[in-house]
């Protein structure tokens, strides 16, 4: 397993991800291995809001064409089903019309109550 504190990890030094898997930032993290972190989200919209991501920074396209896409959406769902055993959901934003706020690719799994209808 790769060493969280080890401040070379971080491809990107303007990146909130990059220092939480460099070990500069805090996070509750929810799972972890060589390649990919979970970790709880600051924003609490809902009761569970967890963010799965790659500890590499890659953009959400390169995210979702990587060969780690697989394992990220396999954590995600196995974290939801742990943190959220009433329903949950994965969400992924691209850009900013598609409310994405942070350069990192990742993905959220929010729930821990009725989620709404959608609009």
């Amino acid at each position: 397993m790769t060493n969280l504190n080890n401040p070379s990890e971080a491809s990107d030094p303007y990146c909130v991800f990059c220092e939480i898997v460099a070990g500069r930032e805090p996070a509750r993290i929810r799972y972890l291995d060589n390649d990919i972190i979970a970790i709880v989200n600051r924003l609490t919209w809902v009761p569970i809001m967890l963010l799965v991501m790659p500890r590499r920074h890659m953009s959400q396209l390169e995210m979702w064409s990587s060969g780690l896409m697989t394992r990220l959406g396999d954590v995600a769902a196995t974290l939801g089903c742990m943190y959220c055993p009433g329903g949950f959901r994965i969400l992924s934003n691209f850009g900013y019309d598609g409310l994405q706020s942070q350069s990192h690719g990742h993905l959220h799994v929010i729930g821990g109550q009725f989620l709404g209808h959608y609009a």
